[in-house]
Order: C-alpha cells, then sequence, then structure tokens
C-alpha cells in the first residue's frame, strides 16, 4: 500500500467525489459502508453540524478513493466506508477516528453488519455494541407494495408542486409544531430553517438550491381535496446501485392512520420498479413491516 494517501473532506470540492465513491462500494445491507443518499442528505440538511467537516478524511490508492471517515449527526456518531480489497486499513482508520474525530466524552462508533474487518478491529480495542438499530427494507424482486391511495385525495407532479406547501407539510408532517419556539408554519421568521426553496429535494436545510444528486422529479406528494399537502415522500433514486433511497416521509398529524404513507411508497414502488429499482429503504418503524417491508439494515452502535 505504498500509494496510499489522505486528504480532509472539503464540502464544495468533494461531493461529487464522495458520492461517486459510496455508489462505486454500495452493497445493499451496508456492508461497506451507507449508501450515497445519506452523507448528501445530512449534508444539505439544517440538523446537521457542519462546523466539524474539515475533520472527515479521505484515503486513496493513487488517484481511486477507498475510505472516508465521517460523522452525520450528532457530530459524535462517526462513520466508516471502505472500499474491499482494502481490509489492512481498519485498523488505521479506528485510530484516526478515535484521535481526531469529534468525541467530546460521547463517541460511538457506527457500524453494520456486513463490515467485519472494522468490527474485529473495535472489538479488540474493547468496543461493545451499546445499542442496535435495523431499518427495514422492501425488495421489488419479490412483489410490489399496492395500498392504494385513499379516497379524497390525489398525487401531484412533483414539477409543478407548491414548494411553500410542500414545506408547510414536513414542517407539521415532522411535528415541529409541538416542538417551538414557533408554534405554527412562518416563512417571514429571520434565521428560519424551514423555508419555501428546501422542498423539491425533500430536504429541510439553509440551502437555495436543491443538493446535486438528488432526484426530486421521483418525490411523491399527496393532497386533500382542498390541494393542501398532507403527506410527502422524498426519493433519492440511484440507477447504478438499482436504489429507490427513500428520504424524507412523513403525514401531517390529523390525516395519520388513513393509509397516505403506506399509499406513497407504493407509488414509489409503481414509478421506480419499471426504472429498474430492485430495493426501497424505509426506516425502523413498526409501520413499515406491517405494510410488507423485510428485515434489513442493521446499525451497530459501538461504545467503549
Amino acid at each position: 500500500m505504498q500509494n496510499i494517501t489522505t486528504k480532509q473532506f472539503q464540502q464544495l470540492t468533494d461531493i461529487h467525489l464522495v458520492w461517486d465513491f459510496m455508489v462505486e462500494v454500495y452493497d445493499n445491507r451496508f456492508a461497506n459502508g451507507v449508501a450515497a443518499p445519506f452523507f448528501e442528505y445530512a449534508l444539505m440538511s439544517s440538523w446537521m453540524d457542519k462546523n466539524y467537516l474539515y475533520l472527515d478524511r479521505l484515503w486513496f490508492d493513487s488517484d481511486k478513493v477507498i475510505a472516508f471517515v465521517f460523522y452525520e449527526n450528532p457530530v459524535t456518531g462517526i462513520f466508516f466506508n471502505l472500499r474491499p480489497g482494502y481490509e489492512a486499513l481498519a485498523a488505521e482508520l479506528i485510530t484516526y477516528a478515535e484521535e481526531c474525530m469529534p468525541n467530546f466524552g460521547e463517541q460511538e462508533l457506527i457500524l453494520f453488519a456486513g463490515q467485519e474487518a472494522l468490527r474485529n478491529e473495535v472489538e479488540k480495542r474493547g468496543y461493545k455494541v451499546a445499542w442496535e438499530n435495523v431499518d427495514y427494507i422492501f425488495d421489488f424482486t419479490k412483489g410490489d407494495l399496492t395500498y392504494p391511495l385513499p379516497e379524497g385525495f390525489h398525487f401531484v407532479d412533483p414539477l409543478q408542486s407548491d414548494p411553500v406547501k410542500a414545506s408547510i407539510c414536513m414542517w407539521k408532517g415532522f411535528d415541529h409544531e409541538d416542538k417551538g419556539p414557533f408554534e405554527h408554519w412562518n416563512d417571514k421568521i429571520e434565521g428560519e430553517d424551514w423555508t419555501p426553496q428546501r422542498a423539491y429535494s425533500g430536504v429541510v436545510g439553509p440551502t437555495m438550491a436543491p443538493p446535486p444528486h438528488s432526484t426530486f422529479c421521483h418525490n411523491v406528494i399527496i393532497a386533500d381535496e382542498k390541494e393542501e399537502y398532507v403527506c410527502f415522500s422524498g426519493m433519492w433514486w440511484v440507477p447504478e446501485n438499482k436504489l429507490a433511497y427513500m428520504e424524507p416521509l412523513c403525514t401531517v398529524p390529523e390525516y395519520r392512520g388513513r393509509g397516505l404513507a403506506a399509499a406513497a411508497l407504493s407509488e414509489h414502488c409503481r414509478r421506480l420498479k419499471p426504472l429498474g429499482a430492485e430495493m426501497m429503504t424505509g426506516g425502523g418503524d413498526e409501520f413499515y413491516k406491517k405494510i410488507g417491508y423485510e428485515d434489513g439494515i442493521h446499525w451497530l452502535h459501538y461504545k467503549k
């Protein structure tokens, strides 16, 4: 490994580099690290602390990216993407995380079930799985989601959608009216993160344009008879990985329990399966399991 070099991540120049690397090493159970949309979605969102991005590090073999160590949210949660064939770097990656990445006494190393070289290294150093969570997935090769759209609702063309309505839907759908400091939607509040420009990509963050790899044309938006948006499901379509990466999904509180989210995911299936999609991501809520998702991606949170 004489040609191994490193560089610190730079957001404006390296976002495509990281995306391409993550697409190249993708495994549908994250055995080589997270899927590409995971990092970019966080990077363009308001809830991620960007102050420590200079600590994220890339490893290269000549001009080929072979590893990336980075954080998401919180900054003390450290992730690792590693190209197959370079497992010998595991110790170096873990050492870098321990010595250089944000810690503040709360650091955890987040690995996945298939990352055996990294898991062996952290366990050798005394780390144990503090907790585990599972994200359910839907395998299009095994069947379809066919939940109908309830009567009184209709789909909205994402390319003709109203960004303000979509932002309001997400504001309410993620229960922000219950969290304050602002009880109700207000797009005039100075410094407020939820502004209309965010809706097209499904990303809530301080950006005036969609992330470079977003596919907002595949978002699913559901409106009621009054043309108010009541359910939003964002979609990152990664054709190279045959991956339908769903993020985010929300329903306005008073419309929950009516089957809207299941209908939105079924619409994703109807639109993307013909394009070659084989897997759609979900979350850890039992809702996904109830509508036909299966056991999927195991997140292992290691701590000392």
